[in-house]
């Protein structure tokens, strides 16, 4: 926890500090080996049990380019992407996901990678070939969260197609953003994230000392992916990013002339973490995919991490809407590097969905409250929402 005496709070109705001193009491042990300098997510590989109808979803719907496919994959990419795909759609027998992949700044940070996960005593394993079409020399691992990691550098490039007006449509997403993981003990998983590199820019605690979710970047935005707490290790979204809202707006009317709105989840909205417009879809399969825009620069060496408080309930939706309970229970299984699912471990820190959705007058717009309207009550209780 961040003792609130060393952060301030602003007028927004949040804390900010430096560095996020989280503190945990199991932690990952800290390698001597210097770890791989990770650039920025790059790409998922994602297993469906319906490779047309995800290629549906993807390709035809959300606008994604096809780079190569054939009867067992489909490798896609964004309007700004330069190298072969940020997305695999492979055919497998259960929805999970394969890889969480990370580019590295050079070849050498394969070698500094096989090191440090090797010294954590993880499942590492590479590939002079890549593991996908597209991905030079890789390395896969089993990270100590239970999560499968690949770190590549070398990949094949295609044409970035932010000049082809012509194919462009309202919806476009322009890049991979972000990852989302679930993991039961946030601030173990934050720790060990650290160790390899990656910068708190956001969190949630409350007054206890619990943390529920972290965000985290290497890239200079809010985060490359997030630590949100919950069963795991399983995946909770994979994130694109679009221009503006207009265009999240024009995926939600898209899908509704198709009779296809339920696979909106949650939103169109704007967060309270991150500051940025956000819509929540579910593929075939069940993944969530999150369409997201206009977040904020976190380059500075002395950026301040933002703290929410868990019952502030303009930190998830800026305007106070209600969180389903689905995305606070549902998401994604990993698989180990045999393509095995992991086993899924309980949480055991508090729930936010329970002192949040569940709880009688625990959420509040402005602090010092005791309690929001009973009109706005009803929409976070559960068996309330319609």
């Amino acid at each position: 926890m961040t003792n609130r005496e060393d952060m301030t709070l602003t007028s927004s109705g949040f804390y900010v500090s430096q560095e996020a001193p989280i503190r945990t009491d199991n932690p990952v042990p800290t390698p001597q080996a210097t770890p791989p300098d990770v650039l920025r997510c790059a790409y998922m590989d994602l297993v469906v049990t319906d490779l047309a109808a995800s290629r549906v979803f993807y390709v035809d719907v959300l606008g994604l380019y096809v780079t190569a496919e054939d009867d067992e994959a489909i490798y896609l990419r964004s309007t700004e992407e330069f190298i072969h795909h940020n997305l695999v759609l492979r055919k497998g027998p259960v929805a999970a996901v394969a890889a969480f992949s990370y580019r590295v700044r050079t070849p050498e940070d394969l070698d500094r990678a096989v090191a440090f996960y090797t010294e954590l005593g993880c499942d590492v394993r590479r590939n002079p070939d890549g593991f996908t079409k597209g991905i030079g020399d890789s390395v896969r691992v089993v990270d100590p969260l239970g999560f499968p990691y690949e770190f590549f550098y070398s990949a094949s490039h295609v044409e970035r197609m932010s000049w082809r007006y012509d194919l462009h449509i309202p919806g476009e997403l322009v890049r991979l953003d972000h990852f989302n993981q679930v993991t039961p003990d946030v601030p173990r998983a934050v720790r060990y994230m650290q160790d390899l590199g990656f910068r708190v820019t956001e969190d949630i605690q409350d007054d206890e000392g619990t943390v529920y979710a972290a965000w985290m970047r290497r890239k200079p935005t809010v985060h490359d992916t997030a630590m949100t707490g919950g069963d795991g290790p399983r995946m909770h979204h994979v994130c694109f990013a679009t221009h503006e809202k207009h265009n999240i707006l024009a995926i939600c009317d898209k899908l509704g002339a198709l009779r296809r709105s339920d696979a909106i989840e949650r939103g169109p909205g704007r967060h309270g973490v991150s500051n940025a417009f956000y819509l929540y879809l579910r593929d075939p399969d069940g993944h969530r995919v999150e369409v997201y825009t206009q977040d904020y620069y976190t380059g500075d060496p002395d950026n301040p991490v933002i703290t929410w408080d868990v019952h502030d309930n303009q930190r998830r939706d800026w305007w106070g809407n209600p969180v389903v309970p689905s995305w606070y229970t549902d998401a994604s299984l990993v698989l180990d590097l045999d393509g095995n699912p992991q086993p899924v471990v309980a949480r055991t820190d508090s729930s936010e969905m329970a002192v949040t959705i569940g709880a009688d007058g625990f959420s509040y717009t402005r602090s010092g409250d005791e309690e929001m309207p009973e009109w706005k009550q009803g929409e976070y209780k559960l068996g309330h929402q319609l």
